[in-house]
């Protein structure tokens, strides 16, 4: 299976599904099921900022109760579908929310992601870009549950 390392908070704000595109400086012709791996390190002082700004504070505290990203890091919290990669300033009708979450700068690249579903955290050593990731047969069995969108388009709600 293909896995993308993202850095604390976002891998989390993906596994709770509060950040369904992953803005990138490459583009990606792959499509499929994505493992979200958080990376083994983040940036304390910037992570602290940013977990007490809007909209990150609230998207990390569903239900009212703090989702702790930062334990999370060096493994694998989700699985998700890559269902389209688009050129950053074709991304018209995004939420300021999500704005928020990604860089969206020209040039930029936009991963669409499918529906996510997360999974307990499983430790694995992440890399650059895409890679494989040898997953577990319950991975799978999740994986099969949640279904490939039916188009590769995407529809902004």
């Amino acid at each position: 299976m293909k896995a993308i390392t993202l850095t604390q908070p976002w891998a989390t704000l993906v596994a709770l599904g509060e950040k369904k595109i992953e803005t990138r400086g490459w583009a990606c012709d792959y499509r499929g099921p994505l493992a979200i791996h958080a990376a083994k390190s983040y940036r304390k002082r910037e992570f602290a900022d940013l977990t007490h700004r809007e909209p990150f504070y609230s998207a990390l505290r569903p239900s009212g109760i703090y989702s702790y990203p930062e334990l999370d890091c060096g493994n694998v919290l989700a699985v998700t579908w890559i269902v389209d990669c688009r050129r950053t300033e074709m991304m018209t009708a995004i939420s300021n929310k999500e704005r928020a979450f990604g860089d969206y700068n020209f040039g930029r690249w936009a991963l669409i992601l499918g529906e996510v579903a997360r999974i307990k955290p499983i430790s694995a050593k992440g890399s650059l870009g895409l890679w494989e990731w040898k997953c577990d047969p319950l991975v799978d069995e999740i994986l099969r549950k949640i279904q490939p969108p039916e188009t590769m388009e995407y529809e902004p709600k």
